[in-house]
C-alpha cells in the first residue's frame, strides 16, 4: 500500500513518501547543500519538501531555476500540481519587462537562468527579497553559464541554496568553482547502491554497438586525415609544441598564441581545426551534416578557407567524393542500424545527437523508412523551436502521436518522459554529465534499453574512453567534496579538493 506525504502546502495523496527523499530534503533545509540523485528518483520530489518547509516557517519569495525553457515549465506544472498554493507563476525571456516586473511579485517562481540574471542585474528584481533559490542541473555552475552571475547577487546573504544533478563533473577545477560559486556546506548524495534507494531503482540495459563505415565514407575520412596530416607537419615546422596524438582541443588551445606570436602558422592552424570538425563529423554522422559543415565553413571565410576548399587536393576531392555519395543514397552506416534496433524493441525511443544538421537527417531517413519521428532541439537560430514549440513536441511524444523523438541537448536535461523504452546515443559523448543524463531518460517506471552507436576507427571510439574514464572520477567526486566540506567546518582548518583528488 502506497504511503503519502502529508505536509502543510503540500497536496492530501498526492506525492509517495520516499524516505530517502525526506532525508535528503532535511540537509538541505539547513545548510547550503548540493543534492545529488540519479535521474528518475525524484530530485524535484525532494525540492517539493524544501519548498514546503520555507512557505511554513519563511517569509520571502522562491526561485526555481532551470536550464531550459521546456525543464522550467516542466518543474511549474510539477509545483501547480502538488501544491496547495496558488500563488506560482513561470517567467521566461519571452515575457516582457513590464509583465516580468510584475510576476517578479510572486511567492513562488519558475525561471530560466539568463531572465533571471538579466533581471537581477538590470535591477528589475532584487536577489534580496529571495529565501530560497534552487538551481536545477546545478552542475552548469561554471564559467560564464548565467547561473554563475546569479550566484553572485546571493554571495554573504542568508538566503538559501539548493543545488540539483544527476551527477557531478568529473574535472575537480570544475567541482570546486562550483561549490565556491553556490558557497557550499554540504554535499547530500546518493546512487543505485544506496540502501534506501535500491527498492526504486529499475534496471538499464546498455549496449555498445560497433559498425564500419561504407567504404565510401572510409576514403572520405582517409583524405582528410591526409589533409590533416600536412596541417601538423606545417606547424610542427613553424616550431609548434604539437605531439604525434592528434587532437582538436590541443589545436584550440594554440589559437591565442598563433594570433599573437607565430602568424605565419595562422592559415595551416585554423585550417587543421575546420578538418578536424569536418572529419569528427563524417565519421560519427554522416555525409549530409558533413556537406552541411563544409557549406557554413566555406560561406563564413576567413583565414585558410580559400586554402582548403580550393587549393587542398585532399580536401577538395573528399567534398567530391560526399557529393557523390549523397547522390547515390549513401549516409552512414548507423541508418540502418537504427532501423534495425527500433524494430527490436516495441515502444518509444529517445535517440541523441549532438548536432541539429544530424538530427535532420535522422528524423528525414526514419520518415523514409516509415518509422513516425519528431525532433527536438533548442530555440537559437532559425532554424530552431520556441518554448511553446518544444513543448507541444514533448507532449505529442507523450501522447504518442509518433514513436521516436530525435533530440540535441536540450532533451537531455531533465526530460520526464516515463515510458521511453530505449535511448540511443547516435554519438557518443566525451562527458560522464552528459552520458547520465542521456541514460536517465530510460528505465524510470520498468527495465530500460541503452543503445550506444559506435563506428570503428573514429572519433567514436576516442570518445567512448574519454567519457569511461570521466564516468569513474565523477562516482567518487561527491565522497570528496563531502570530506573537504567537513574539514572546512572547522574553523581551524582550510583546505580544498586538492587536498583528496
Amino acid at each position: 500500500m502506497t504511503e503519502y506525504v502529508e505536509k502543510e502546502f503540500i497536496q492530501k495523496n498526492s506525492v509517495e513518501k520516499r524516505d530517502y527523499q525526506i532525508n535528503l530534503a532535511s540537509q538541505a533545509i539547513n545548510e547550503n547543500c548540493i543534492v545529488v540523485l540519479p535521474t528518475g528518483l525524484g530530485k524535484t520530489t525532494v525540492a517539493l519538501h524544501v519548498i514546503s518547509e520555507y512557505l511554513v516557517k519563511k517569509s520571502g519569495t522562491i526561485l526555481f531555476l532551470a536550464p531550459t525553457r521546456v525543464l522550467v515549465n516542466q518543474h511549474f506544472d510539477f509545483l501547480k500540481k502538488n501544491l496547495t498554493i496558488d500563488d506560482t507563476v513561470l517567467i521566461t525571456g519571452e515575457d516582457s519587462v513590464e509583465k516580468r516586473t510584475d510576476l517578479w511579485n510572486h511567492r513562488i517562481i519558475c525561471a530560466t537562468p539568463e531572465v533571471a540574471r538579466n533581471d537581477m542585474n538590470h535591477n528589475v528584481v532584487k536577489s534580496t527579497q529571495f529565501n530560497l533559490v534552487i538551481f536545477d542541473e546545478v552542475h552548469r555552475t561554471t564559467g560564464d553559464y548565467a547561473y554563475s552571475s546569479i550566484a553572485e547577487h546571493f554571495e554573504n546573504s542568508s538566503t538559501r541554496i539548493l543545488g540539483m544533478t544527476a551527477t557531478l563533473p568529473s574535472e575537480q577545477e570544475k567541482a570546486t568553482e562550483i561549490l565556491k560559486r553556490l558557497q557550499i556546506s554540504v554535499v547530500a548524495e546518493r546512487n543505485e547502491t544506496s540502501p534506501d534507494v535500491k527498492p526504486y531503482i529499475q534496471e538499464t540495459n546498455t549496449e555498445w554497438i560497433n559498425v564500419e563505415l561504407p567504404m565510401e565514407l572510409k576514403s572520405i575520412q582517409k583524405l582528410l586525415k591526409s589533409a590533416l596530416d600536412e596541417r601538423y607537419d606545417l606547424l610542427k615546422k613553424n616550431g609548434l609544441p604539437l605531439n604525434d596524438q592528434q587532437s582538436l582541443s590541443s589545436l584550440l588551445r594554440l589559437r591565442p598564441f598563433v594570433l599573437s606570436k607565430n602568424r605565419k602558422s595562422a592559415k595551416p592552424l585554423f585550417s587543421g581545426i575546420r578538418i578536424h570538425y569536418a572529419l569528427n563529423i563524417l565519421e560519427a554522422h554522416g555525409i549530409t551534416p558533413f556537406l552541411q559543415f563544409c557549406k557554413r565553413a566555406q560561406a563564413k571565410k576567413g583565414v585558410g578557407v580559400k586554402d582548403l576548399f580550393e587549393l587542398d587536393p585532399n580536401f577538395t576531392k573528399a567534398l567530391s567524393l560526399a557529393k557523390e555519395a549523397k547522390s547515390n543514397g549513401i549516409e552512414h552506416s548507423k541508418i540502418p542500424k537504427l532501423k534495425e534496433i527500433l524494430n527490436s524493441v516495441p515502444g518509444k525511443a529517445l535517440i541523441f545527437t549532438s548536432y541539429r544538421d544530424s538530427v535532420d537527417m535522422i528524423h528525414t531517413e526514419l520518415n523514409k523508412l516509415g518509422i513516425p519521428a519528431g525532433i527536438l532541439i533548442g530555440k537559437a537560430g532559425d532554424t530552431g523551436l520556441k518554448q511553446k514549440k518544444q513543448i507541444e513536441v514533448v507532449q505529442k511524444f507523450r501522447d504518442g502521436e509518433f514513436q521516436v523523438l530525435v533530440a540535441t541537448r536540450v532533451g537531455e536535461e531533465g526530460l520526464d518522459i516515463a515510458e521511453v523504452n530505449q535511448v540511443i546515443f547516435y554519438d557518443n559523448v566525451p562527458s560522464s554529465i552528459r552520458f547520465i543524463q542521456r541514460r536517465g531518460r530510460t528505465g524510470r517506471k520498468d527495465t530500460g534499453k541503452l543503445v550506444v552507436l559506435i563506428a570503428k576507427d573514429t572519433i567514436d571510439e576516442t570518445y567512448y574512453w574519454i567519457g569511461k574514464r570521466k564516468i569513474s572520477a565523477a562516482r567518487s567526486m561527491g565522497s570528496k567534496m563531502t570530506k573537504v566540506l567537513e574539514k572546512n567546518k572547522d574553523p581551524s582548518v582550510k583546505t580544498g579538493l586538492d587536498a583528496f583528488i
